[in-house]
């Protein structure tokens, strides 16, 4: 089969890999129809995730049909559709039983290194290095998929696989920030980052009870969509001076809750935000935290920081005493996929979200090398990438169509 495998550092290319097989009673077999770059994906490519490997495949968000399923999994049957979650899950440990999906006890193989860096293992995770497990990404025409009694989620006919695709990460990653930001009905939020986990951060936010939502990026393509489509207020952070513009635009209190969409591989026109750049350049820092120390200064006494974005490392200069001093909340980590993906599905069918809003680029998967690199320098305007492993054309959408 034909899949994108990492090469190394800003090496990426699609090659020839023998197909996935059944290993275990409780695997299935998914021919991949659509799949997605993710901006996570992005820190693979830069390098910033330990534990690739030459020849991984890449890949985390990815839907298709059933092909092969092994006899324990008795929920689906040979040509469902269905969307799968890019946590993989075992369903019976006290995590999963407890709904927290994502620390799943029993997914990752190979968890001494995320025991080394973290204290404990998560959940594995779809072509996310080894320290998740090392397995196969969905980024290909066909992937195995663990504990499959567990994780993928049947999708009706009626609804096309860009409608239902983002249920495999990102469109429960916005929401599940949103909700950690324990919204009340009124409050004002201000969410780092437009890309496609922000936006839909915004659209989430609006949905559980927010009055305003506050958008903040620098480039122009994400803050119109944010404006145009999520209905957010934007501020560009290279034009304005954004703790002042916030406490201007919230009477002088701050945003109730703030979400970090960006993760570590922040940008900012602030002196450190260059220290970040020149050390992680220089390799004496794994993580550039900007947008998390803006988020943590400009939110409210007593509010909440919803951290939804990718951090892999040790934080430098990290400004806990604020956080302390303003009695501040901090939620994070990675999505429990399975308490959301049905609940948003139910969502998308009653018309209430339209996920595809945020699609940008459809291409086949041969061009994937190419589109890593127009994703991860804005070019293009570029928001979100879906790949057709099986697709031999490729097309571009102006944003917001």
């Amino acid at each position: 089969m034909k899949a994108l495998c990492w090469l190394g550092t800003n090496r990426v290319a699609v090659e020839e890999v023998p197909d996935p097989r059944i290993l275990n009673p409780r695997d299935a077999i998914i021919k991949i129809t659509t799949t997605a770059i993710c901006g996570s994906d992005l820190h693979l490519l830069d390098g910033f995730i330990p534990r690739m490997e030459r020849g991984d495949i890449l890949g985390h968000e990815f839907m298709g049909e059933v092909v092969e399923k092994g006899p324990e999994v008795k929920n689906l049957a040979v040509g469902d559709r269905v969307v799968v979650p890019f946590t993989i899950s075992c369903g019976r440990c006290f995590f999963c039983q407890k709904q927290l999906w994502s620390l799943c006890d029993n997914s990752n193989p190979d968890r001494r290194m995320a025991e080394t860096l973290y204290g404990y293992t998560g959940s594995g995770l779809f072509g996310y290095s080894h320290v998740y497990g090392g397995y196969a990404g969905g980024q290909a025409q066909y992937a195995r998929v663990p504990f499959a009694d567990v994780g993928p989620l049947k999708v009706p006919d009626h609804l096309n696989d860009e409608q239902v695709l983002f249920l495999s990460d990102i469109l429960p990653t916005g929401y599940m920030a949103a909700e950690n930001c324990q919204i009340e009905r009124g409050d004002t939020v201000a969410v780092f980052g437009c890309g496609p986990v922000g936006q839909f951060a915004i659209v989430s936010a609006y949905l559980l009870g927010a009055e305003r939502v506050i958008a903040i990026d620098r480039i122009p393509e994400r803050l119109r969509l944010a404006r145009t489509q999520a209905k957010a207020e934007v501020l560009n952070y290279e034009e304005v001076d954004v703790l002042e513009a916030l406490k201007e635009m919230t009477g002088g209190q701050g945003p109730d809750s703030c979400i970090d969409a960006v993760g570590l591989e922040a940008h900012g026109t602030t002196l450190d935000a260059w220290y970040d750049l020149a050390k992680t350049k220089l390799m004496l820092e794994t993580d550039r935290s900007h947008a998390l120390r803006r988020a943590i200064q400009v939110c409210r006494k007593g509010g909440t920081v919803s951290i939804p974005g990718v951090y892999g490392g040790l934080l430098d200069k990290f400004p806990m005493g604020a956080a302390f001093a303003k009695g501040l909340t901090l939620k994070m980590g990675q999505t429990h996929m399975h308490r959301y993906m049905k609940p948003l599905l139910e969502r998308i069918e009653k018309g209430e979200l339209d996920p595809t809003f945020v699609i940008t680029h459809r291409l086949p998967l041969e061009q994937a090398p190419q589109a890593y690199f127009t994703f991860r320098d804005k070019q293009d305007e570029c928001i979100k990438v879906v790949l057709k492993p099986w697709d031999g054309s490729g097309r571009k959408t102006p944003p917001g169509s």
